[in-house]
């Protein structure tokens, strides 16, 4: 609007100084070297006008004629730029996408387009990353080191490739470079802290959170867990050699995170040695309201050294009462309460998890009760037996692996802080059964070795069961049973026979060799007497047991005490039979068939690996203080 209130305006004045023109009339005369030239003055305007467009016309002619070359340039080049562009969008959608033969396309397009454009180095890169050429997208990148604009990009593409090809200490460098080159950027600090807590430098990583943190890189709670992870990391081997230095480690850990167990776990204890009970109790309580935990537990009940067996019960009552809903407390106050032999309340402690909270450790320790109160070895058995099924406890986990201590990185990523004390959602591995199968014989005292399983159960998992098991082959020799001796051998009571008992008490075997004994010997039949003979290990194929495996073993055990306690059942199935043979013989046969013995079932004879006399683990004196240290936790530091 306002364009053509102003054209209007310059017409109207344009005509009015043309109509001002026109009506003064008037005579230009023009004389110059003879010659006269009279005009009228409106029309010597009019030409003026015309002249002047003229030359303007001309001067615009004469400029483009000369700046063509140049516009002629520009148009090229921009042409040339929108075909890069261009390319440069194809290849990295093609790159996203996963086409190499396009993105390669794309590339060549682009360096002949934009041969010094960074996003073309980029490209060409990454396609080559995509096509598998390591050499090539690594000579790029070096390439741009030399260039201050690509020089980030090149430390990072070259990083990458190292992390791929899994030069740690290459990656590192490069790492430390860029952090060096710019440190607000956010790659290269969690890039070289990973790879400092790989390779448990702890002190470097420490150095390179606190870069972190100086620049808003990292939040400030994650950074504090990191700190106190990194703290308890390095006061652990210190704990023994150096405990001033470890205590103020761990403290500074649990102040900055006093929900981690083992930074708690650590300070209490060397707080308790050093005799600062009322300290070491406030750290240990401060932790186990957050997070409960048996090693929180031990260090509490022995936070002052010299305490008997009931001043560690009547401390640990105090515990249990924080965390009523909590697992850990009533098990930390049945174990104490075991013992400073106070059955009757180490029962109370565990009767509310017995029925929906029921775990292998409540189990295990409900048998420990039966059989050194008692010594009730059908309890011991069925307790054991739940034990087996029962649901698995809380442990340390990390990326599905088992420990049971806690460690600052996991053995799988190497990534910081992984491990999470919680149920396992894996299956027991064989160590893990082995040990459990161990553990539950030394309850039920089967072994032969059960106080040395229970003081270290490392060293009681035998080399057979774990490597190489010994096998029992059973040989079958005819033998004729007279009918005079039915009534004898079925009033006798079953018993194992010369040799195999001989065998049993010479050399113990594992927990199933027994029953595989008594199976073969079902299959022999009747007419036959089954004399077992050990094959050495080196004779039979090592076959290591599977969890199912080792599961059963365990079963077989706990049956296994009950066949040797009562007999009797396999010596009233024996005697039917027997009887019954004197009375089939009897039989009219038919003419032209001759008498042959007839096979009858023989019922499964279990052999044990002890004399059906013993009664198994000795508890000990009843009237001592102290017990054996089998319970779900123990003294670390200090001494009772």
């Amino acid at each position: 609007m306002i364009r053509l209130v102003a054209y209007v305006v310059a017409v109207l004045a344009v005509a009015a100084g043309l109509h001002w023109l026109a009506d003064r009339p008037g005579t230009l005369v023009v004389e110059w070297q003879g010659y006269v030239a009279e005009t009228s003055v409106f029309r010597a305007f009019i030409v003026l006008i015309v002249a002047m467009a003229i030359a303007m016309l001309v001067w615009t002619v004469l400029r483009w004629l000369w700046s063509s070359p140049a516009a002629l340039g520009r148009l090229l080049d921009r042409r040339r730029h929108e075909r890069g562009l261009g390319a440069l969008s194809g290849g990295m959608i093609a790159i996203g996408a996963g086409d190499s033969a396009l993105a390669t396309r794309y590339a060549s397009q682009a360096r002949k387009a934009l041969p010094n454009e960074p996003l073309t180095h980029l490209l060409r890169a990454q396609s080559a990353q995509l096509i598998g050429d390591r050499v090539t997208s690594r000579r790029i990148f070096e390439a741009m080191l030399s260039t201050p604009d690509t020089e980030q990009l090149g430390l990072r593409g070259l990083f990458l490739e190292a992390q791929r090809e899994g030069e740690a200490e290459a990656a590192r460098q490069f790492a430390e470079r860029a952090l060096k080159l710019n440190p607000r950027l956010g790659w290269p600090v969690e890039a070289l802290f990973d790879l400092q807590c790989r390779a448990e430098d702890w002190q470097g990583a420490l150095d390179t959170l606190e870069i972190g943190q100086r620049h808003n890189l990292i939040d400030k709670a994650p950074a504090a867990r990191r700190r106190a992870v990194l703290l308890t990391a390095q006061a652990q081997p210190l704990e023994d050699t150096s405990q001033d230095k470890a205590l103020e480690l761990a403290r500074e850990a649990h102040r900055l995170a006093p929900d981690l167990v083992p930074a708690a776990a650590i300070a209490g204890r060397i707080l308790a040695s050093k005799g600062n009970t009322p300290r070491a109790a406030r750290v240990l309580l401060r932790t186990w309201r957050l997070a409960p935990h048996p090693d929180l537990a031990a260090a509490y009940a022995f936070a002052r050294p010299g305490d008997s067996p009931r001043d560690r019960l009547n401390r640990v009552r105090h515990l249990a009462r924080l965390t009523p809903l909590d697992n850990e407390g009533p098990i930390a106050l049945a174990v104490t309460a075991v013992e400073a032999r106070e059955w009757d309340e180490a029962r109370k402690a565990l009767e509310p998890l017995l029925e929906d909270r029921l775990t292998q450790r409540v189990a295990t320790l409900m048998a420990r009760i039966e059989g050194e109160q008692h010594g009730a070895t059908g309890r011991v058995r069925e307790w054991l037996a739940r034990a087996v099924n029962a649901p698995r406890d809380p442990a340390w986990t990390a990326d599905g692996l088992v420990s049971d201590r806690w460690a600052p990185v996991s053995p799988v990523t190497g990534a910081l802080d992984a491990f999470r004390w919680r149920v396992p959602v894996a299956a027991v591995g064989e160590m893990a059964g082995a040990l459990l199968s161990t553990k539950v014989e030394a309850l039920a005292g089967l072994g032969s070795g059960a106080e040395a399983a229970l003081a270290d159960p490392a060293r009681a998992v035998p080399g057979s069961v774990l490597a190489e098991p010994q096998t029992v082959e059973v040989v079958a020799q005819p033998i004729t049973v007279p009918s005079a001796a039915t009534a004898t051998l079925a009033a006798a009571p079953t018993k194992p026979s010369a040799p195999v008992a001989a065998h049993a008490a010479a050399s113990p075997l594992p927990a199933a060799a027994p029953a595989a004994v008594g199976a073969a010997a079902a299959r022999s039949g009747t007419d036959d007497i089954a004399t077992a003979k050990t094959v050495r290990p080196s004779q039979a194929r090592a076959t290591p047991p599977d969890e199912d495996d080792i599961r059963d073993r365990i079963q077989l055990a706990a049956q296994g005490a009950g066949a040797a306690v009562e007999p009797a059942p396999a010596a009233r199935a024996v005697k039917p039979a027997i009887e019954a043979a004197p009375a089939a013989a009897a039989r009219p046969l038919p003419a032209g068939q001759t008498a042959r013995p007839r096979k009858v079932a023989e019922p499964k004879i279990f052999v044990p690996p002890r004399a059906p006399d013993d009664p198994g683990l000795d508890p000990g004196p009843r009237d001592s203080g102290e017990s054996a240290e089998f319970g779900p936790f123990r003294p670390t530091s200090a001494k009772a």
